[in-house]
């Protein structure tokens, strides 16, 4: 019987892995809700990111913590002003992690791998500076995506390009090249690429769960955080 992915990427390390900056410690990240069942978010205009952002902080905080995180399969209020995500079937599922800190802070390579593709995907709602991985182990091959970097994460950029684990791949970056987002990095696991290359859903309409479910495991059995 052949091997999951799920147990590939469970059976990678015993231990936690850092994505950002080594500088950071686990121990200073903490969990953060951005979902549609939580009361706080009533409160705020969470599509804005400066409101986001307070509330960011807010709870980093209140935990002495320097990154906020979650959010994978989260069902959010975040997309509600992009047309990107209204239009048509309305995307609100959230496919990937969320690492929300400051912008500029160094992306860490979880894992070894070689570019896929890179593509500065500006349009309104989207990643921004895009930067995709793609990975074998145990004869299998899938991607991690890297979204909203700054614009100089791109700089050298060439398909192929092989990185080892614990290397620096990029930096965040901010509000206005990342589309209007508070700085953080979106994290995503990808079985099949299908047609894309410097792109990837992370969002989708509950109709679809079941297919991105499966094609975008927990980043999570990765990390272990």
């Amino acid at each position: 019987m052949s091997i999951t992915l799920e147990s590939i990427l469970k059976q990678f390390s015993n231990s936690p892995i850092q994505i950002l900056d080594k500088s950071i410690p686990i121990d200073s990240y903490i969990t953060i809700d951005l979902s549609s069942n939580n009361k706080d978010l009533s409160k705020i205009n969470i599509t804005n990111h400066l409101e986001c952002q307070a509330f960011i902080d807010t709870i980093l905080q209140q935990h002495n913590a320097q990154v906020a995180y979650g959010g994978y399969l989260e069902k959010r209020n975040l997309y509600a002003s992009s047309s990107r995500f209204s239009s048509g079937l309305k995307r609100d599922i959230h496919l990937g992690i969320d690492f929300w800190c400051k912008s500029r802070t160094n992306v860490i390579v979880p894992i070894p791998g070689k570019i896929y593709g890179f593509k500065n995907n500006d349009d309104s709602g989207n990643y921004g500076p895009t930067i995709i991985l793609e990975h074998k182990l145990s004869n299998q091959v899938f991607y991690t995506l890297y979204g909203h970097l700054s614009l100089e994460s791109l700089n050298d950029m060439y398909i192929g390009k092989e990185f080892s684990k614990g290397e620096t791949l990029a930096t965040l970056g901010t509000p206005a090249i990342n589309v209007n987002y508070a700085p953080h990095l979106h994290f995503q696991i990808i079985r099949d690429m299908e047609n894309y290359k410097g792109d990837y859903p992370g969002v989708c309409h509950y109709r679809d769960l079941d297919f991105y479910k499966n094609n975008c495991p927990n980043p999570n059995y990765l990390l272990k955080l």
